[in-house]
């Protein structure tokens, strides 16, 4: 009895010294995670003026979001964003990480090399690269239009290119961090494993197929849901470089958010904190979508 008492006592004291070590992370967590959430949602539900809440409306908020076609248009476009952030930003992090882990001499410099602009300010980098598609003539490639006899252009100001471009600035920025997670993922890999299947007259495209991306898959479909969830939060690049414009052709929901909370004159926060939270719940439900597929098994037969 006294030895079941004495294991009893030191798993309390084992369970209760876990909880101490985690209590200031779960206290930051509900601090800044939660309690703004719950702010939000209930923000949401109230006529506001300014961030006081005057009156209880109910769903009204958002059927008023949600009848708006702007709204219409700013989730389109948020579908737009993430769809080429896919196409554009998912694969090149790999294409690189796969290059410099075959690269042979200055690995070094190579990967401080692709990091530095993750490192730069974010507001700081957009800015430079307003000035690089500027309509001007000063910009960077209208000048180099200039050279080769060519009009200038208002590359963000046509309907069609403003999110591809967006999307290839978001991707310059933060593909050096993602290429060098995909790095560490790429070190794990048995090099005999590769030897072997050189030797047995496997081609690159074969060991690419049956050896690397195997050994990645995991890491990329974690990577994968991450990007989803941070394109679909975009807001900052859109907000510097157009201001949603032209036409809202490139107005995301969290721009939509920031309109309705400050960018109108206003302050509807009571819509603001609408668009919030079905912003999480879409992106619930792609997370909830991400587990259940996360757990088929994917062969690459």
């Amino acid at each position: 009895m006294k030895k079941i008492k004495s294991r009893g006592r030191d798993k309390l004291k084992y369970t209760l010294s876990a909880w101490l070590i985690m209590l200031p992370g779960v206290a930051l967590f509900i601090f800044f995670q939660w309690g703004p959430l719950v702010q939000s949602v209930q923000m949401s539900l109230y006529e506001t003026r300014n961030i006081e809440l005057v009156r209880f409306v109910g769903l009204d908020n958002y059927i008023s979001v949600l009848k708006n076609h702007v709204f219409i248009q700013a989730l389109a476009n948020t579908f737009s964003y993430t769809m080429w952030s896919l196409l554009i930003g998912f694969f090149i992090p790999i294409l690189i990480a796969m290059l410099i882990s075959e690269t042979a001499r200055a690995k070094g410099f190579i990967r401080t090399a692709v990091y530095v602009p993750n490192i730069l300010p974010g507001l700081a980098a957009i800015i430079l690269w307003k000035a690089f598609f500027s309509a001007d003539d000063t910009g960077v490639l209208n000048i180099l239009r200039g050279y080769m006899g060519m009009e200038s252009m208002a590359y963000l100001s046509e309907y069609q290119l403003v999110i591809p471009i967006i999307v290839v600035i978001a991707t310059w920025k933060g593909a050096g961090a993602t290429a060098l997670i995909y790095m560490a993922g790429l070190s794990g890999i048995n090099p005999q494993l590769y030897e072997a299947a050189a030797i047995d007259g496997a081609g690159i495209w074969q060991r690419i197929r049956r050896i690397t991306l195997p050994a990645i898959f995991n890491l990329g479909s974690t990577l994968l849901i991450l990007q989803i969830i941070s394109i679909f939060q975009i807001m900052y690049e859109p907000l510097v470089l157009t201001m949603g414009g032209p036409d809202n052709a490139s107005l995301s929901l969290m721009l939509l958010m920031w309109r309705y909370a400050f960018g109108g004159g206003t302050m509807e926060f009571g819509k603001a904190s609408a668009v919030a939270v079905l912003i999480t719940l879409l992106l619930t439900v792609f997370a909830i979508l991400y587990s259940i597929m996360n757990k088929r098994k994917v062969t690459w037969e």
